[in-house]
């Protein structure tokens, strides 16, 4: 979460609809904050935890040094990867 002394100079703008600002009220109330302070939080939770699960994973002992002989083992040619990866996605 940033420092509490930065000033914040930039809008983001959010449409919802009437049920989703209702509950988002009321889950702002409840945590004793405006919606904009309960957004803010919560996204930056959100972003932090969707950011650190593509940074940094824990492994215990036996998981490591399978990831280790995951990683040391020889290439081997897939032909059915390579047709898929050739193969246009959804998105083209």
């Amino acid at each position: 979460m940033p420092p509490p002394n930065l000033s914040k100079t930039e809008r983001i703008d959010v449409r919802a609809s009437v049920p989703v600002k209702a509950l988002l009220q009321e889950a702002a109330r409840a945590c004793h904050k405006n919606v904009s302070e309960f957004l803010l939080d919560a996204g930056i939770t959100a972003a932090a935890q969707a950011l650190a699960d593509r940074r940094q994973f824990a492994l215990d002992d036996a998981q490591w040094q399978a990831f280790q002989a995951a990683l040391d083992r020889p290439v081997q040619f897939k032909p059915r990867l390579e047709e898929l990866l050739r193969k246009p996605g959804v998105l083209g």
